[in-house]
């Protein structure tokens, strides 16, 4: 593992000389030194270019259909090829389908093999940090697309291990001719597709070049961006990425982000059948043609530990925020003539499972009148609560809990779990917050059999 031992990037006092110009302040002097003129270029320029020049080139229906075809095959080159196969290795390929995905995938210009799986793996490996190279946390925009035209220190970048990509001689070769395969499979190619096949030099250039380069480009930029920026996070929170069916339907699947960055070695980013995903469609395809194996999968149960964990801790988090009542182990004891003595006063307490409510304020809301509710105050009222005269429901517990304040001493397995909790031996579950966990049907006032109250007779 590389790590960066120290910090060398910083200037130092008396040397300026080997500054690198995002460690300086951007002013109005230097703000076009921090621009990054040939990222600018093409992928702004030569994009502006085009829809200039396309007032004048008449945008043909085969054209129009040949630059959406490629537009699907040149995707498919990131997505399926930089993405699953070389960056996360989530399945083999053989040779023909490599060489034919590292070829259209220059089509796309997004960079060589090398460089964009290297950037990538530094950005699952420091998500959101200050060494993600385009972490959403600096910025909508930035990680869309001012990572790309805005200077970046390669020293701040976290560090990531391509040997094998190193060892890829298709890779390798591609990287080497990356120039030449931008310039034949992103231009030239659609020309002369468009240009021998029904006559429109132009407009292949344009449409299904220049064009639709642009249009492949925002879509992996959106992964980038939007993918952490929209959407629901349903196996994990701490970091950015979110799964959203309208990313994906930008990016050829790919905006199941949430899922990606929990298990970025699964070649699927749509589990569910009805999720669009036509790159993991397409690996399935090649996999039947014999062209790609060994396509990796989550175990299933695993990832659904992953999902019903996050789930456990939304509910945590609401149930947080919810008042389930004094804790038992907080609530005073009360000796039985406590409780008497206080109902004499005019107080209304009733007593349930050993565990004293005051439902003075209670009394008239009763959804049972008036005459039921205070048929039980002073007395020990859990045969009455529990089904002797009305068998109330979860909710009924659970609105009483929000009432207690006080537990009688002798009530039984009450008093038990009181000194427990404090002696820190009892063993019951808790979330995430450390609240116990009350489920339906296990409220502490819900008893099926009266119990016995020692001062009660």
């Amino acid at each position: 593992m590389h790590t960066n031992t120290a910090d060398t990037s910083r200037p130092r006092a008396g040397n300026t000389k080997n500054v690198h110009i995002t460690d300086t302040a951007l002013t109005r002097s230097n703000w076009h030194k921090h621009v990054n003129w040939l990222n600018v270029f093409f992928v702004i320029g030569i994009h502006l270019y085009a829809c200039v020049q396309a007032f004048w080139v008449p945008l043909q229906l085969k054209t129009a259909v040949w630059a959406v075809i490629y537009y699907f095959i040149t995707g498919l080159g990131i997505t399926a090829g930089y993405h699953r196969l070389w960056a996360h290795c989530s399945y083999s390929a053989r040779l023909p389908l490599r060489i034919w995905l590292a070829a259209v995938g220059g089509g796309s210009v997004q960079g060589s093999i090398r460089w964009w799986a290297r950037d990538h793996r530094a950005h699952h490996r420091y998500t959101d940090t200050e060494k993600d190279p385009y972490s959403v946390r600096k910025g909508l925009l930035y990680s869309h697309m001012g990572w790309m035209v805005m200077k970046q220190n390669p020293k701040r970048i976290g560090r990531t291990d391509i040997t094998d990509l190193n060892e890829d001689p298709v890779v390798v070769w591609q990287h080497r001719n990356y120039l030449k395969v931008v310039l034949f499979m992103s231009l030239a190619l659609p020309m002369l597709v468009a240009g021998f096949g029904w006559g429109d030099w132009w407009g292949g250039i344009i449409y299904a070049g220049i064009l639709r380069i642009f249009f492949v480009q925002q879509a992996t930029f959106c992964v980038n961006s939007v993918a952490h920026w929209l959407g629901d996070q349903p196996f994990d929170d701490r970091n950015s990425p979110r799964d959203h069916v309208i990313t994906a339907l930008a990016t050829l699947g790919e905006g199941y982000h949430n899922f990606h960055h929990e298990f970025p070695s699964d070649y699927r980013n749509g589990i569910e059948w009805y999720q669009y995903d036509p790159t993991k469609w397409s690996i399935w395809i090649w996999k039947q043609l014999r062209l790609a194996y060994d396509l990796k999968q989550f175990r299933a149960t695993e990832i659904e530990k992953g999902r019903v964990q996050q789930l456990q801790k939304k509910l945590d988090q609401k149930r947080a925020k919810l008042d389930w009542g004094v804790p038992l182990y907080k609530l005073p004891v009360m000796e039985w003539t406590d409780y008497t003595e206080q109902v004499q006063k005019g107080r209304g307490l009733v007593v349930v499972a050993g565990v004293v409510h005051d439902v003075t304020e209670f009394i008239k809301d009763h959804p049972g009148g008036k005459l039921m509710i205070r048929s039980g105050i002073g007395k020990d009222a859990t045969a009455m609560f529990n089904g002797g005269v009305y068998c109330h429901s979860n909710a009924a517990h659970n609105l009483l809990s929000t009432m207690r304040v006080g537990v009688i001493r002798g009530g039984c397995e009450v008093e038990i779990w009181k000194r427990a909790q404090k002696e820190e031996t009892s063993e019951y579950i808790r979330d995430g917050t450390g609240q116990r966990i009350i489920r339906a049907g296990e409220q502490v006032t819900r008893i099926l059999e009266p119990i016995h109250m020692a001062d009660a007779a």
